[in-house]
């Protein structure tokens, strides 16, 4: 169950009132890198979290948390639309100012939600939720909600520097600390479970054994030219201590793809129907090379 007091998890105030800007809040609400994102990544992991309990209880404690940086924030929407104008004759006509203004909003704060924050980003694309990850796998949850707190954070910070308003600045000063804490707390997870060397690859529970080792830490490179990037990535140990990176140009090592020809009640066409799946030019598939 979830319970609310009825008050803000952190102060929000707004002294100079900005439609833009609320619009632009929007991309922290329901932008892929905003807070119904991570909250819905916290609470579905947590619900679904198999194991010590204790991660289970860390994850929904902060998933809940999340809720209450949404309610922030949809406040912080509200308040930076009080004033906005209601029409298109409202004081536009005559103002250039105020017909920027309006050009500028997010004109569903208007006609959707009379002045108040929507789902959906800063350019009005409703939340997905398939940018949420759950997998199943504490240490590839805990790798993905790294991921998630830092380019929600990226993201605060940019919004930090788009506004003068002290009011704004304190409460984003707020997530972007949550954000830190969130980013070492995922990180600490990683340590308990023994580091990035216990944990590496993930799953570590699948026999490395039954993988094509040849390939499990050859750096593929693609360039036509043959060239390899070097890097830590191409020699040297690799990061779990069980191989060696190599540079490895990047070649077919399988012939051209032989799809059987469509079934007759496919919609296709008669020629198709009635082709041979063999290529011709694949020696490979059982064709035979054509003679110029």
């Amino acid at each position: 169950m979830f319970y609310t007091d009825g008050k803000l998890q952190y102060p929000v105030r707004v002294e100079r009132p900005n439609p833009i800007f609320a619009r632009a809040l929007q991309q922290a609400i329901g932008g892929v890198e905003g807070e119904i994102r991570v909250m819905m990544q916290y609470l579905f992991q947590g619900w679904g979290s198999r194991g010590p309990v204790k991660y289970r209880d860390m994850l929904i404690n902060t998933g809940t948390e999340e809720i209450g940086h949404i309610e922030m924030l949809s406040t912080a929407v509200a308040l930076n639309l009080e004033g906005a104008p209601l029409s298109m004759q409202e004081d536009v006509a005559n103002d250039g100012i105020a017909g920027a203004v309006m050009g500028g909003m997010n004109l569903r704060h208007i006609l959707s939600t009379g002045l108040a924050a929507t789902p959906e980003n800063c350019n009005g694309v409703p939340f997905n939720a398939s940018h949420v990850y759950a997998s199943g796998n504490i240490a590839a949850d805990m790798y993905a909600n790294v991921a998630a707190e830092a380019t929600g954070r990226a993201l605060a910070t940019r919004l930090y520097g788009m506004t003068d308003d002290p009011g704004m600045k304190d409460m984003l000063s707020f997530l972007i600390a949550r954000d830190t804490m969130h980013q070492q707390q995922w990180l600490a997870v990683i340590e308990e479970l023994g580091g990035e060397t216990a944990n590496l690859p993930i799953p570590n529970s699948f026999p490395q054994s039954q993988e094509a080792s040849k390939f499990s830490y050859a750096y593929f490179g693609h360039r036509i030219d043959g060239q390899v990037p070097a890097g830590r990535w191409t020699e040297g140990p690799s990061l779990d201590g069980k191989g060696q990176f190599t540079p490895m140009k990047s070649e077919p090592l399988g012939g051209e793809p032989v799809l059987a020809p469509p079934r007759p009640d496919s919609g296709a066409q008669t020629d198709q129907i009635n082709a041979s799946p063999i290529a011709a030019n694949d020696p490979l598939a059982g064709g035979t090379p054509s003679v110029a």
